[in-house]
């Protein structure tokens, strides 16, 4: 039987340079060695996030970022400490918001005559396991009614200390939508009327919509036996 060839260090493709690489992932399921026939064993993703963009952002996206930086100032709230950075990726724009200044900012954004954004149509959770500091991320989807605008809002958190404050007091619609992303997530809304879960049973351990969270098994009744999880399967190379 021949050797198998030792693993080389992933390539980061061209072009990648421009993000903030956090981790470069192998296979599915991470899963590895396994003898995997499906082609999925090969796979190579390296997981990144966009760097800040440089102005000017183009369009609309200059106009509010103005807005959003003089409607700060008037509230006392210093640009630069509030917004960790702007992002312009497939003609969207991202205000990353330290946490601490969150419902300052949405304050602002929702107030300000020349920004308007009245409505948050949702709050979305995300899980970077390998994300170091920023593991956990709570998406704002803004939209002015007014000027007829969409923009995202959104603030990382470490794992070790989950919290966000909450952002009902603003935008009484998020009531939900944070339960929800506590519920599968882990994210703690400070100072939410009722944060409980909303999908899985009260008692359900973790929060199923981690990366970190166990993929599973199923269950087959009649025979009492489990299929295991996927990175639990057996190999075919032995």
């Amino acid at each position: 039987m021949s050797e198998t060839p030792a693993a080389q260090a992933p390539v980061v493709p061209e072009g990648v340079a421009q993000f903030e690489v956090f981790h470069v992932r192998e296979g599915a399921f991470g899963n590895a060695g396994s003898g995997d026939t499906s082609g999925f064993g090969g796979l190579v993703e390296v997981m990144h996030m966009p760097a800040p963009s440089a102005r000017p952002y183009g369009g609309w996206f200059d106009e509010v970022a103005d807005e959003l930086e003089l409607s700060l100032a008037a509230r006392g709230i210093s640009a630069g400490d509030a917004i960790e950075k702007v992002v312009i990726d497939r003609d969207e724009i991202t205000f990353f918001i330290r946490r601490d200044l969150l419902v300052g900012v949405l304050s602002a954004l929702r107030d300000e005559p020349g920004l308007r954004f009245e409505l948050s149509s949702g709050v979305s959770g995300v899980h970077y396991p390998n994300d170091a500091q920023r593991e956990l991320h709570a998406v704002f989807h803004l939209l002015s009614i007014t000027h007829n605008r969409r923009i995202r809002v959104e603030v990382t958190t470490p794992d070790s200390d989950r919290h966000i404050p909450s952002s009902v007091g603003v935008y009484p619609t998020n009531d939900w939508h944070e339960r929800e992303t506590f519920d599968f997530f882990g994210i703690i809304f400070d100072g939410h009327p009722g944060l409980t879960r909303i999908e899985m049973p009260d008692d359900w351990p973790g929060h199923p919509q981690r990366k970190d969270y166990p993929l599973g098994g199923i269950p087959v009744e009649y025979k009492g036996a489990t299929v295991p999880p996927p990175d639990q399967r057996r190999a075919y190379n032995s």
